[in-house]
């Protein structure tokens, strides 16, 4: 803490709580005090009851997600391995570095639902015919996700130390040694922190996921939207509890093993 005095830093405290407390934890506590409710008392819900969890726990609610894991771990999986693959590729070079930084970087500066109309349109039609089937709307998540996982294992290795590259190779290690057992176990926090930043942002996608899912691939968070369209508030909100929960599971557990790696 940078304030010292005891006087101003109840003043830091209490000017945090102002802001923080009704931007940011009293929208998610609401949600929560609402999955648990029937009915709206004033500006609050009541009427306590866990029938909403007993339906969002079972059928189309619960096969939506699965469809959100599978389709996060998917997507996460290939983000990991293509940003990791082409930070490596140009770390060496300024030139294509600086064009792989655009390149990545440009579905996260446009708008998702530009990055699926451009899916929708490119993978409609033969010889590539994707539209329609679950790989679609795991490729538009990819695609959204790619350029986190590629930033994070870059700025990773523009911070690695060159001497335990230069030591090994100078012992004998070939290139593809230096790489799997030296590189890539030192990179293995960033790749952690990677992983779980695809995961949570590919959890909450709607805009590109609505404009490409199937009838048979329907996402956790197209059915919240249509949960809270259709006027089911309260279903909505168990639904969103249910997201963020697994979510943060996900998210505690990868941090663990991130942690683990770390110490190695």
């Amino acid at each position: 803490m940078l304030v010292h005095s005891p006087r101003a830093r109840r003043l830091v405290h209490a000017g945090f709580a102002l802001v923080v407390l009704p931007l940011f934890a009293l929208p998610f506590a609401v949600i929560l005090a609402a999955s648990f409710s029937t009915n709206w008392s004033g500006a609050l819900p009541s009427g306590p009851t866990f029938e909403q969890y007993a339906t969002v726990t079972s059928g189309d609610a619960l096969e939506a997600l699965v469809t959100s894991l599978l389709t996060a771990t998917a997507a996460s999986l290939i983000a990991l391995v293509t940003g990791t693959w082409a930070a490596l590729a140009v770390h060496s070079m300024t030139r294509l570095r600086r064009l792989a930084d655009s390149l990545f970087m440009l579905p996260v500066a446009v708008p998702s639902v530009v990055v699926g109309l451009a899916l929708l349109v490119a993978f409609s039609r033969p010889p590539v015919l994707l539209n329609g089937t679950p790989s679609i709307v795991v490729m538009a998540h990819a695609v959204l996700v790619t350029g986190f996982a590629y930033q994070s294992v870059a700025a990773a290795l523009l911070r690695l130390n060159p001497v335990y590259e230069q030591s090994a190779a100078s012992l004998g290690a070939s290139p593809g040694y230096v790489l799997w057992r030296v590189k890539l176990p030192l990179l293995l926090p960033s790749l952690g922190a990677a992983t779980a930043l695809c995961f949570a942002l590919s959890m909450g996608e709607l805009s590109a996921t609505m404009m490409l899912y199937p009838p048979d691939w329907l996402p956790l968070p197209v059915a919240i939207y249509a949960a809270t369209n259709r006027g089911l508030v309260f279903i909505g909100s168990a639904q969103a509890v249910l997201l963020m929960t697994t979510t943060l599971v996900v998210l505690l557990l990868l941090n663990r093993l991130r942690n683990r790696a770390s110490y190695r």
